[in-house]
């Protein structure tokens, strides 16, 4: 059988550097998917879907809440051509009762071990409406390397580098994070995929470069050093949400080649300062994720909080304004005290206001978050300061042995001076 996935696209946030990377989500799915199954992706983030293709059956995976509405226009497409659409992923979880309306089947949890039986539904012309394993995860044994051959790399690059391969070493976290729906979609439990099914799926990437997409490697110190030690013969270079704050996990981080971490930017203490200073005393970039909009922020809070960004050396700061997502305590707290005041999901994309804030006004939050991207990266681009830190990785490589040249020229505009020239 012929199978079309699809990967909705959405629509980027204005002012800020644009990229797609190769999406996780599909690629794990249809390697959950049997032998008989022919596969055909389409990322529509990257290249138009052709309806026209023949195909038995419509997948849809999407991962963010301003895929959602796309998703069900797909859908509606498809299925006006006569097409059964199933639909799964992390949005389709997190709004699953509209995403019923535009859905032939959808599938909620995660998926190994389970599309067999959906299928074979599906042969019999007995397809369910539901399908809810969110309450059964599947060992986490039977996770296996996802399908990156579904990919059209010439498609992920950005101005000629090529973009990061996601790659996840663990499901699940142990942390419950007020504006995160994890908690919900994977569960309180960290569970660590088997450290030779991550040999396995890292021996089979061959990009040089990953984003570790696990929700935090400081989950358990005793694994997170046996899964540096087991990467550094790989000599990748990865980036990854928070490493563990611990001299020892740090160094073992960077010799198994962390590039930068993404780290939580919550207050302006020497904590925080130390923090992103141990990073960097390790070779490891960092880019600040700072969330603003909640209860406990004023507006001189916000203005003193992105001083302290400049002041500690951030390579990157990514501003997001608090979006209460569907099954969230941010959710559930908004929606009772009646301040959501926005129900378009396109909305919900962290970067517009859709929520009545605390201390000012919601169009002070917007003016605050336009503010907060203009202050930081006034004097270098967000563009700039990305490129530097790809010129860093770059020359590591160099040094390492393992860069591989792509018949291009970098040339590094921060310092102002040719960095890298690589000829074929």
């Amino acid at each position: 059988m012929k199978l079309k996935l699809i990967y909705p696209g959405w629509e980027k946030l204005k002012g800020q550097t644009t990229f797609n990377l190769p999406p996780h989500g599909p690629a794990v799915f249809a390697a959950t998917l049997p032998a008989y199954v022919d596969v055909d992706f389409t990322d529509e983030n990257v290249e138009a879907i052709n309806f026209a293709d023949e195909c038995d059956l419509v997948a849809i995976s999407m991962m963010l809440s301003t895929q959602v509405k796309r998703g069900w226009e797909i859908a509606d497409r498809y299925r006006e051509r006569g097409k059964q659409v199933i639909f799964g992923g992390i949005s389709t979880m997190l709004h699953a009762e509209e995403t019923m309306e535009h859905a032939d089947a959808i599938f909620l949890g995660e998926a190994e071990n389970r599309m067999e039986q959906l299928l074979d539904d599906w042969q019999h012309g007995a397809l369910k409406k539901v399908y809810n394993f969110m309450a059964q995860q599947p060992p986490i044994e039977s996770v296996g390397p996802a399908r990156r051959d579904l990919y059209k790399r010439d498609l992920y690059n950005h101005k000629g580098v090529q973009m990061v391969d996601l790659f996840h070493a663990s499901r699940g976290c142990r942390f419950s994070c007020y504006p995160c729906a994890v908690a919900y979609l994977g569960g309180r439990t960290f569970r660590p995929r088997p450290l030779d099914k991550v040999v396995e799926e890292l021996a089979s990437i061959d990009n040089n470069r990953l984003f570790v997409v696990d929700n935090s490697l400081a989950q358990n110190k005793e694994w997170e050093m046996q899964l540096f030690k087991e990467m550094r013969p790989f000599k990748k270079k990865w980036i990854s949400h928070t490493i563990e704050d611990d001299p020892q996990v740090l160094d073992m981080a960077a010799q198994a080649g962390a590039w930068y971490v993404y780290q939580a930017v919550y207050d302006t203490s020497d904590y925080i300062r130390e923090r992103v200073k141990r990073y960097h005393d390790n070779g490891i970039g960092v880019e600040g994720t700072i969330l603003l909009g909640l209860d406990n922020q004023t507006e001189d809070d916000i203005r003193r909080l992105i001083d302290f960004l400049l002041e500690i050396d951030l390579d990157l700061a990514e501003f997001t304004v608090m979006t209460p997502f569907p099954h969230t305590k941010g959710y559930d707290d908004l929606l009772r005290q009646g301040r959501i005041f926005d129900f378009d999901w396109n909305h919900y994309n962290a970067g517009q206001v859709v929520f009545h804030p605390k201390h000012f006004s919601a169009d002070r939050l917007q003016e605050l978050y336009e503010y907060a991207w203009t202050t930081f990266y006034k004097d270098e681009t967000q563009e700039q300061r990305m490129f530097r830190l790809f010129c860093n990785v770059t020359l590591r490589e160099m040094n390492e042995g393992t860069y591989r040249p792509r018949n291009r020229k970098l040339v590094n505009k921060s310092f102002g001076k040719e960095v890298i020239r690589t000829l074929d």
